[in-house]
């Protein structure tokens, strides 16, 4: 994109990932933080649960998980409204702000009450700061590097987790589930805030790429949050596809959130074990996301959602097949999970950018991001609920069903977009 404006100061303001890399790598690194935070749960807090409060039941272990994900779905939906009111940067740094008590409280907590409040605040947080660092560098990059974009934002935000997941299974080893392996996560706080505090707003890259962008029809395409939800949930067959992909891809990572702790302490695994495990999976999620990104802007959105939700299928089967050597299962498992995942995540953004004009964009992003994270609580309450009537394994054969029919779904709805090299709208 070669199109220029001025911005801020009479700075020239450019489209493409070259010419706004300072600003795109601060966002990063703002990501990276994001990540971290929601990566301390992943190894500790079921563990919690169960032998720090004496939580006998699945579903009440996993209700801080539906805490978080109905949370962070609905903050994703408001998140998109309120880009018409205020600028990206004060969202971030309001997320930053609402996500200071998190690691205070997951250390401290003198019930399992404080940690779902915790969950509460942390899914505030989680969606409005993933939400901001996904639209900036989508506003920054332009249209023709969109998968890329989100490729490199999602890949250091599931590294952070992967890698925080990892660390916080030794800190549990060494120190107990609490309060060491939480408290790093102030780090992360500081960090994320005093960061977003430096980052520009990107109104002046949104309003750079609507000058050069064909008006929608007002008819058909309101750029409302209503009009919007419809469209992006069901009237535009491509983001319905999208949509339901973006859920069950999360559902699984709600389920396993929630299930792998318990299912492999249950065979025998210790805590360092199991952190390898829940850290391998989001770390090859996370840097899997760069070629993959790339890739999706040279073959398309399809070929790589699809066959991301058939590999996260066979991983699940995986895990069953050798539960009888615990450690092997975790792990061929976690690297199927985690390439999987590597695969759809940034084809799915990618695919719903190009679906949506970006006067409505933002929302359109918002209510894809609320049905993905649905997934969250709707993975913990059908974990949760199969664990205790039939047991954990249950769990992941129905996650496996799931999500091989989700791909077979998203093969059938979603429909290719051309990757222009100038921006154009919405095709149905």
């Amino acid at each position: 994109m070669t199109a220029t404006a001025s911005g801020r100061a009479g700075r020239p303001v450019r489209l493409g990932l070259r010419e706004n890399w300072p600003q795109f790598t601060l966002l990063v690194v703002v990501n990276v933080c994001v990540g971290a935070l929601v990566g301390l749960e992943r190894t500790t807090v079921p563990l919690i649960g169960a032998d720090v409060f004496g939580l006998t039941s699945d579903l009440a272990v996993f209700s801080f998980i539906i805490a978080f994900g109905v949370t962070k779905a609905l903050t994703n939906l408001a998140a998109g409204a309120l880009t018409a009111r205020f600028r990206r940067r004060q969202l971030l740094v309001a997320g930053w702000l609402i996500g200071i008590p998190v690691p205070f409280a997951l250390a401290w907590a003198p019930a399992w009450g404080w940690i779902v409040a915790a969950n509460v605040l942390l899914g505030v947080n989680q969606g409005l700061t993933w939400s901001m660092t996904v639209n900036m560098k989508i506003d920054l990059v332009g249209p023709t590097r969109r998968g890329l974009a989100t490729g490199l934002n999602e890949a250091a935000g599931y590294t952070a987790v992967g890698v925080t997941a990892l660390l916080t299974g030794y800190l549990a080893t060494a120190y107990g589930l609490r309060p060491a392996p939480e408290l790093i996560g102030v780090v992360f706080v500081a960090a994320g805030l005093a960061l977003s505090l430096a980052v520009r707003d990107t109104a002046a890259h949104v309003a750079l790429e609507l000058a050069h962008h064909p008006a929608p029809r007002p008819a058909r395409e309101g750029a409302g949050l209503t009009a919007t939800f419809l469209r992006t949930s069901w009237q535009n067959r491509s983001l319905r596809g999208a949509s339901q992909a973006g859920l069950v891809n999360n559902l699984n990572d709600g389920l396993t959130w929630g299930v792998f702790p318990l299912l492999f302490t249950d065979h025998g695994l210790g805590l360092a074990a199991v952190g390898l495990i829940k850290g391998l999976y989001p770390i090859l999620w996370g840097l899997g996301q760069i070629p993959t990104g790339h890739l999706a802007d040279r073959i398309g959105r399809k070929p790589l959602i699809v066959a991301g939700m058939l590999v996260q299928a066979g991983g699940f089967v995986i895990a069953l097949a050798l539960l009888d050597r615990p450690l092997l299962a975790g792990i061929l498992s976690a690297v199927a999970l985690g390439l999987g995942t590597a695969m759809v995540y940034p084809a799915l953004i990618a695919a719903v950018s190009d679906h949506a004009h970006p006067t409505w964009r933002a929302n359109a992003l918002g209510t894809y991001r609320f049905w993905r994270d649905i997934g969250y609580a709707a993975g913990a309450l059908v974990a949760g609920l199969l664990a205790d009537a039939f047991g954990l394994n249950s769990t992941i054969v129905a996650a496996a069903a799931l999500t091989a029919a989700s791909g077979l779904i998203a093969a059938a709805w979603i429909t290719e977009q051309p990757i222009p090299g100038t921006p154009r709208g919405s095709t149905r």
